[in-house]
């Protein structure tokens, strides 16, 4: 859903130029429109970001899906009057809806983690982020269903478009309503409820709720199977192998419960594991210390460096493929001009998503436990570097002569992106940081990045026009390739997380041990 809102804005700020400013957006309102979602992400971030850790995931979850689905059908219904400007309105819808996506990177991105396993924990969190490729997918497949829907109409009166970039934006609502029920249900991380509710009892009781519920689901479905596979003469048969999974099972839940007698309500419990409790004056200690901030510093840098360049590219798809000649039609009807444009728009996002961005997100699920975190970030920032290179360099002669071969190497850029540092950089914040200060790590980590798309978006729009229309497109590449190079650099300020207990990354016993050193001294002197 996050995906779908943010990109989106594509195809209907296109649609919003042909509806209110005769065929062609003005440079500043595309701009706004773009930009005004990464404005509220950033505030979201931070925001969520801090609240998740004071009060609780769960609580923030739900609350945070609200405040999207209503910005986002809000978005849509937005109209023009003689006070009120239409793309005004939208703006500040979006800017909304982003502090709701914002608070939605590190919810997502810690709930996952605090719930997985060590082996799978990248898999697991890397399947989540990766859904975004299906929602930028589902951006373009909903325009052109869409636009063709509309056909007739629009061929017949442009204006019929304000129909299609309203649908485009309301649509975007749908999932997020049919997953509200589930966020709101969710419960807290047992993490979060021992180390910083310091709730021991609570922890013990949502774990093994958790395993009692699985064990139901395991113990129904060998129930359904054996009925399904076994005739009515085997049915005595069926219940005593029923009967005895039953009794094994309550045999392994009251032992469940004898072990959860064994856990009592500590508020002093964090203190016996050396966890000490959230205080602003223990963030800037714990994070004052090099080994701590440094990892703060590369996550921070490392999303900034990629946003630059995966924002700056993913929302202005159709002024790059327009500058290439992909998209715009050559139709002499106007009205037919207007659709074709639009349907090649989002026929060249489909494909570019297919082909590039889906299969880049899923590679990295299925390789991020086994090759680590840090080298395929490591290595998707050099291959991109090298990628905006031969584009930058080489894009007014790939305009002129080869089309096809400019997609082939924008594919490329879209597959390692995604199997690389936009996967990475959302799941390593989320692994690095104690779970006091988890969700707020996060936060300012993907703040960063949206700073980085804020400041591409800016640049991309005053920038791209220097000497002539889209002139300095080329250029722009460039420039990407250099962030992404820096991006590279700061890569190498993280640790390695594959196979690692969240509470081996937090360095918490380092800074114990410091802490306790310290003290051991001054009671010396």
């Amino acid at each position: 859903m996050d995906a779908y809102d943010l990109f989106a804005i594509n195809f209907a700020s296109t649609m919003i130029g042909y509806v209110y400013y005769n065929g062609k957006i003005p440079a500043n309102i595309d701009l706004g429109l773009k930009v005004s979602a990464s404005i509220g992400n950033l505030i979201g971030q931070l925001f969520f970001g801090w609240l998740a850790d004071v009060l609780g995931r769960k609580k923030m979850y739900g609350i945070e899906l609200m405040i999207i689905i209503v910005a986002t059908v809000a978005s849509a219904l937005c109209g023009e009057s003689y006070a009120i400007s239409v793309t005004a309105t939208i703006m500040i819808w979006r800017v909304i809806m982003g502090i709701g996506i914002g608070g939605d990177y590190p919810l997502s991105s810690i709930i996952t983690s605090e719930f997985a396993t060590k082996k799978r924990r990248g898999a697991m969190m890397a399947a989540v982020f990766a859904m975004q490729g299906f929602g930028i997918f589902a951006a373009g497949l909903v325009a052109l269903i869409v636009l063709a829907a509309f056909r007739n109409g629009i061929i017949h009166n442009v204006m019929v478009i304000d129909y299609c970039w309203r649908l485009i934006l309301g649509l975007g609502a749908v999932p997020g309503l049919l997953a509200l029920y589930f966020r709101l249900t969710i419960p807290e991380t047992p993490r979060y409820t021992m180390e910083v509710e310091r709730n021991l009892m609570k922890a013990s009781t949502d774990i093994t709720s958790y395993l009692q519920k699985k064990a139901n689901e395991s113990h129904n479905n060998d129930k359904n199977e054996n009925n399904n596979n076994n005739d009515n003469n085997n049915h005595n048969d069926n219940n005593d192998h029923n009967n005895h999974n039953d009794n094994n099972y309550h045999n392994n839940h009251n032992d469940n419960n004898d072990h959860n007698d064994n856990y009592n309500h500590d508020d002093d419990a964090s203190s016996e594991h050396h966890v000490p409790k959230a205080s602003w004056s223990d963030f800037f200690n714990y994070f004052g210390k090099w080994y701590n901030g440094k990892v703060l510093l590369g996550t921070s840098m490392s999303w900034f460096a990629l946003d630059i360049a995966f924002y700056g590219i993913g929302l202005n798809n159709a002024i790059i493929l327009s500058a290439i000649g992909y998209s715009d039609a050559k139709d002499a009807d106007y009205n037919l001009r207007a659709y074709n444009s639009l349907k090649n728009m989002a026929i060249g996002n489909i494909i570019i998503t297919i082909m590039g961005t889906i299969p880049g997100y899923w590679v990295t699920v299925l390789l991020v436990d086994k090759w680590g975190r840090k080298p395929i970030q490591f290595m998707g920032f050099g291959v991109l570097t090298a990628l905006f290179i031969a584009m930058g360099a080489s894009f007014e002669q790939l305009k002129e002569h080869s089309i096809p071969a400019f997609i082939v190497l924008f594919v490329l850029l879209q597959f390692f992106q995604n199997f690389g540092p936009n996967t990475t950089t959302f799941i390593v914040p989320g692994e690095v940081f104690p779970t006091r200060y988890r969700s707020t790590g996060h936060g300012i980590s993907a703040a960063s990045g949206k700073l980085g798309a804020i400041v591409a978006q800016v640049g991309f729009s005053k920038l791209k026009d220097i000497g002539g229309t889209d002139a300095f497109v080329g250029r722009l590449l460039i420039i990407f390739a250099a962030w992404m190079f820096i991006g590279g650099l700061f890569t190498l300020l993280l640790p390695e997380t594959k196979g690692l207990s969240l509470e081996e990354l937090s360095n918490e016993d380092h800074f114990y041990k410091e802490k306790k050193e310290k003290e051991k001294k001054k009671s010396e002197v």
